[in-house]
């Protein structure tokens, strides 16, 4: 264990813990209508998407209003995506002749970039035009997250609000958040990033000759742009087919550095914003340090099992890894990507120890709540919130409450189907995809790292993650399918369910809090609510771990090589 590794790690969370109130506060502020001084130039382009898309921002919307624009918007995303990829040989800014994408590979792109999951089951520079990367991918990488932005500031005003329609504006959040937030953010590193290196160019690939005598063709494109954003707004979806092991995309170690911590820059601030939102800014400390726990325990499990590989064979160690990024950073990358819900990788994750691809894997699985996506962390975590209160209400025999709210059967139940319902199509998609003929040809490997694989897959795309273990072509017809319909259930199964507690919450009175009364504010919620999250995780997935992981770490430590 390197001391330099360890410096590392707790400076990444003390920065992380540093910042995230003081970002929470800004962003909790430009929701509310109030972006500052320094953006208040913004103003005019807030109006003019107003005036011209005859948006009314002082119109309030009630939960099915409210859910109702956002499905719509993002069903118009999806359609642009889809158009895009599948006209895009007949499209401006195609230098090197992409043909169309296929129609199957179409439809699983498509509704990854609108949910916010951004997997791929394709190589950007290979398969894709610059129109497509830029009007299609780079755009859904800012309304996605917008998004999910909008969709948790909807319960926490449903929360803390005392009407039905206190829901907000979905077009109005959207707006502020896109404008104040994920612009301004995006720009800044995207110029950062180009000056270490990451391409941005509209110029052609340029054909290399190699010693050998050999051509090779090196890809360019816009890349500096899409990567901010797919970042920031933890969308993951790399320009290049390896993601952010590219050196075009992720040259040096400060931008490795930047990238991490842009990956949970919003998701750790929004607990605070939400805390403010709600009126109890320690709630929203302790939701932060729930998260902050989970993932300082899932990177410790991931080091710690790297370095036993690195113990028994120095040269599997760096299997999969990038030299010029390290053990630390790789592992940093992988715990911060995973709990974040990014997805970019710069390191292969199939290439990690079986217990560190574990930790991966089981971030992914906890339902996008260890800081999570952008907003999708916050809702998520929410609908544990709910059932953390309703199992401590039973234990002191009392009606549970949550921000002086009483909940009945039908908030359980929302809240129930919210953390379920990716759980159930994960476990759901490996079993069909084990008996699915044809299936299984897509593994690169047999035996329990096979099906690990299979599960990485499910998890992934029901946890709108987005990123791959490897091995497994999931560029097939019945990937795209049916992953892409594991991503609209593990995006619209938990939003819809959450917008409509918000809706049943807003209209009831706020009882004042009394001695029997399970406080939301101090260190026993905090460790209430990690078991409930580990309890749920560990009884639903623990028996397709035992399959997967825990039997390759087996075979491993016995060196079996199936």
């Amino acid at each position: 264990m390197q001391t330099t590794d360890i410096l590392l790690f707790g400076a990444f969370a003390g920065l992380l813990a540093a910042l995230s109130p003081w970002i929470g506060r800004w962003i909790a502020n430009v929701m509310d209508g109030s972006p500052g001084g320094l953006l208040g130039f913004l103003k005019p382009l807030e109006r003019a998407i107003y005036c011209g898309s005859g948006i009314n921002p002082a119109e309030p919307m009630n939960w099915k209003r409210y859910a109702g624009a956002l499905l719509a918007f993002n069903l118009a995303g999806f359609i642009a995506v889809l158009a895009l990829q599948l006209l895009q040989n007949r499209l401006p800014f195609n230098p090197q002749g992409v043909p169309a994408v296929s129609w199957p590979l179409a439809f699983n792109t498509a509704v990854s970039f609108a949910t916010n999951t951004n997997w791929q089951a394709y190589s950007g520079e290979s398969t894709l035009s610059y129109l497509t990367q830029m009007l299609g991918l780079t755009v859904q990488n800012f309304v996605s997250a917008a998004t999910g932005i909008a969709a948790a500031f909807a319960l926490a005003r449903g929360l803390a609000g005392r009407s039905a329609r206190e829901r907000g504006n979905f077009w109005c959040d959207m707006t502020r958040a896109t404008v104040y937030i994920l612009l301004p953010l995006s720009a800044v590193l995207a110029l950062i990033l180009a000056g270490q290196g990451v391409v941005q160019t509209f110029h052609s690939y340029i054909e290399a000759h190699t010693l050998e005598g050999a051509v090779q063709m090196i890809p360019l494109g816009p890349a500096a742009s899409q990567i901010a954003i797919k970042q920031l707004g933890t969308n993951g979806g790399g320009f290049f087919g390896v993601n952010s092991a590219h050196p075009f995309e992720n040259p040096t170690m400060f931008s490795n550095l930047l990238q991490l911590w842009a990956i949970l820059l919003i998701p750790a601030a929004l607990p605070f914003a939400f805390g403010r939102t709600v009126k109890n800014p320690r709630h929203g400390a302790c939701l932060f340090s729930a998260m902050l726990t989970l993932f300082l325990a899932g990177l410790a499990l991931t080091y710690t099992a790297e370095l036993q590989l690195a113990g028994r064979s120095a040269a599997g160690a760096w299997e999969g890894k990038e030299v010029r990024h390290g053990l630390a950073t790789s592992v940093l990358w992988t715990a911060a990507t995973t709990a974040a819900s990014n997805g970019s990788v710069n390191a292969m994750h199939s290439s990690l120890s079986p217990l560190a691809g574990m930790a991966a894997l089981f971030n992914i699985m906890l339902g996008e709540v260890i800081f999570g996506g952008v907003g999708a962390g916050l809702y998520g975590i929410i609908a544990f919130v709910v059932l953390t209160v309703f199992l401590a209400g039973l234990m002191v025999g009392r009606t549970p409450e949550y921000l002086g709210k009483r909940l009945d059967r039908g908030d359980i139940l929302l809240a129930s189907v919210a953390v379920l319902a990716p759980c159930v199509v994960i476990l759901l998609g490996c079993g069909i995809t084990m008996i699915w003929p044809g299936a299984l040809d897509s593994r690169a490997n047999a035996g329990p790292h096979g099906f690990t694989e299979i599960l990485y897959a499910w998890s992934s795309a029901a946890g709108n993650n987005g990123s791959a273990f490897a091995g497994l072509n999931a560029n097939t017809g019945f990937f795209n399918i049916g992953l892409g319909i594991a991503m609209l259930i593990g995006r619209y199964a938990v939003i819809v369910p959450m917008l409509a507690l918000a809706g049943r919450l807003a209209v009831r009175k706020i009882t004042p809090p009394s001695p029997g009364s399970f406080p939301t504010d101090g260190a026993t919620f905090v460790v209430l609510l990690i078991a409930v999250i580990l309890i749920v995780g560990g009884l639903t997935f623990l028996p397709a771990l035992f399959l997967g992981p825990v039997a390759d770490h087996l075979l491993w430590i016995s060196g079996s090589t199936l």
